[in-house]
């Protein structure tokens, strides 16, 4: 039994006495102790060890308390398991030396043995859990089939995955194939983290926001509710789509426990177009963690009166950027344990 059930209780739309908190990218790159695990490791042999990958997890919720822990790995280690060489290059990031390009490049894409091929996030989980004994929540998650087709295509980041959409808008059935297979893996995947013991599943959407409202839905949404629809009896599912405020009111009949809000949709938008009933998350713009810790609380303090108390997590719009000084996200998690309703 989780003894700090807030996250739980607001992904079940019940009345709590003050949202949960948690942050997107709260385990890394903006505190120090994961900088020195970072100095001697590099990035895939951070996600690979267990006990590494759980010791990073763990990290924020020792400084910080927060109502949730999202377990640290990575979304490209599906198309890692699905034969597709990931590098992680310093200056640059996520490097794909052999990109997906022509329908035959899709003959070396495999739906993997989840359990032998990413076995190693499972038992970060079982480690994970042993050291957060039961105090909180373990949250598990995965990239959008169309996020991680941007990157597979692509081959690295990019300003505006112009070659992912001229992949989807040239060979759409290869395209669909992609998504298929991505999708098919993710779902068995995201299944073995419930078996595993994560207590609810996030997918992050972070490049959806790059397609218009009908590609949107061919390329991306179609996929996702999938994956939904294959987890939503089994565990909550909050599903995070940034720059996809145009596709809120269909996010919100998905059947998923919660929608993540990035900073460009104001609380009352968000609550507007998802029509006032669902659990909504976010989203305060990460760079104005930036801000001097009290105008941090006094902001957070608005956001949580903006959205209301219920049916409400705490978090940013998008991932914690690495230049966060440590006292500011102090700030942004204290804000939430302390506030208090007007009128209280």
């Amino acid at each position: 039994m989780i003894k700090n059930e807030l996250f739980l209780k607001a992904l079940r739309g019940e009345t709590v006495s003050r949202p949960p908190v948690w942050m997107m990218r709260q385990a890394g790159r903006y505190l120090p102790e994961f900088m020195e695990i970072k100095k001697n490791y590099d990035f895939f042999t951070r996600c690979q060890t267990p006990e590494l990958a759980s010791e990073i997890t763990v990290q924020p919720i020792r400084r910080f308390g927060m109502d949730a822990a999202i377990l640290f790995s990575d979304i490209l280690v599906i198309p890692q398991a699905m034969n597709i060489d990931v590098e992680m290059r310093p200056g640059t990031g996520p490097w794909l030396p052999k990109p997906i390009r022509t329908s035959s490049d899709l003959d070396r894409v495999e739906i993997p043995d989840v359990t032998d091929k990413l076995g190693y996030v499972m038992e970060a989980i079982k480690m994970t859990k042993e050291k957060l004994d039961d105090e909180i929540p373990l949250i598990g998650f995965a990239g959008s089939p169309w996020t991680i087709l941007c990157y597979c295509v692509e081959g690295q980041g990019s300003k505006n995955f112009a070659m992912a959409k001229e992949f989807c808008f040239t060979k759409p059935f290869a395209a669909h194939m992609l998504l298929q297979k991505i999708t098919d893996t993710t779902i068995t995947y995201l299944k073995e983290k419930v078996k595993a013991g994560v207590n609810a599943v996030q997918i992050f959407d972070s490049w959806g926001g790059m397609l218009s409202p009908k590609d949107y839905q061919e390329f991306s949404w179609q996929y996702m509710q999938q994956i939904i629809d294959a987890l939503k009896d089994e565990t909550h599912v909050i599903a995070f789509g940034k720059g996809c405020w145009f596709a809120l009111d269909k996010m919100a009949k998905s059947g998923a426990s919660a929608l993540g809000i990035d900073w460009t949709c104001s609380p009352a938008n968000a609550r507007y177009l998802t029509g006032g009933q669902i659990t909504l998350q976010g989203n305060f713009d990460p760079s104005r963690l930036l801000s001097p810790p009290d105008d941090i609380k006094k902001m957070v303090a608005k956001m949580i009166d903006e959205f209301g108390k219920d049916k409400y997590i705490v978090n940013l719009g998008h991932g914690i950027l690495p230049n966060i000084p440590v006292e500011n996200a102090a700030a942004f998690v204290e804000a939430v344990k302390e506030y208090k309703q007007p009128g209280e």
